[in-house]
This record gives C-alpha cells, structure tokens and sequence, in this order.
C-alpha cells in the first residue's frame, strides 16, 4: 500500500457539504483508504484574490492505486461534484491535489511531486502539519516553509474545526 497526501478547498455553496461529500466519495473507492483528516482552516483566496473564503483540509490516506490513477480519482471527484474550470485558482465546489505520494518527486507535466507549490500556501502547510509535521519539501520541513511565508500569510488561515464525518 502506498501513504499519500491529498489537499482540499471548496469556495462555492456550502462548502463543508462539499468538503463531507468529497472526503465520503475518496473514502469509498475500494482502493483508497482515508487514515487521518486535519482540521477545517478557513483562507483568503490564493492567485485570483477577487472570490469568496475557501474552506481547506488535508487528508492522510492509504491507497493501492498508482499516482496517475490516484490523479484520476481526484478529478473523478472534482466532476462528479461539478467542478467548473474557468478561471485559473478562481472559485471551486472542490479542488482535490495530490499534494504527496510516498516519497516520490516526479516532474512529468501532468503530475508533479510533491505538489509545486505547497511550499507557497499556509492554507496547505498548515493541515498538512495537522497530519505530520515530519514532512520535507526540497530538505527542509514544513515548519521551515510556513515561517518562509509573511506573518500576514499564516494569519489568514483560520481554524475553524476538526472534520467530522456527518
């Protein structure tokens, strides 16, 4: 079996019945296995700054799929809740990204590893710590990360609870 890390945030509807609803999708494909969720962080948006609040958590799973299927169950989840694409990091009902498979770094196009950009967002950086802070991007641990980022940065995400399946 194989330990990856997904990252999540939803921005449109009600967002924790999209985040409950994607985390129940994952959790029963027979080859995935969700072992620990963080907590519920609310955040400003990222990139496109001009949308509402995203809800985000990060999700510790077990899988037997490959990185490329685990890719596919991601936007298999993303459509079946009706992600819409048309605004790069614009609004969501979800986004699902493998954010880390095992320890492997892939560069291929379609799928980088760990994910490019955690290293960047506190509201991926802090969920994921939730879950295990003994996680390393390019040597250095996601505490090293979160304090590269502006003080304003970390105090955007706001915990708001401990995901609770309904």
């Amino acid at each position: 079996m194989n330990k990856a890390y997904l990252g999540l945030g939803t921005n449109i509807g009600d967002r924790e019945e999209y985040l409950k609803k994607a985390c129940t999708i994952i959790n029963n494909h027979p080859k995935i296995n969700i072992l620990n969720t963080s907590k519920i962080y609310e955040t400003k948006a990222w990139g496109y700054k001009e949308q509402e609040d995203f809800l985000n958590l990060c999700l510790e799973i077990q899988t037997a799929l490959t990185p490329e299927e685990l890719l596919e169950e991601c936007h298999e989840v993303e459509h079946e809740l009706n992600r819409v694409r048309t605004i790069r990091w614009g609004p969501r009902t979800i986004d699902v990204d493998i954010l880390f498979y095992n320890d492997e770094v892939s560069s291929d196009e379609h799928l980088i590893l760990p994910h490019p950009r955690i290293k960047e967002r506190a509201f991926v950086l802090v969920p994921l710590m939730d879950l295990n802070k003994e996680l390393i991007i390019d040597g250095k641990s996601l505490t090293y990360h979160l304090y590269q980022l502006s003080e304003k940065e970390r105090n955007e995400v706001k915990e708001l609870t401990k995901y609770t399946e309904a």
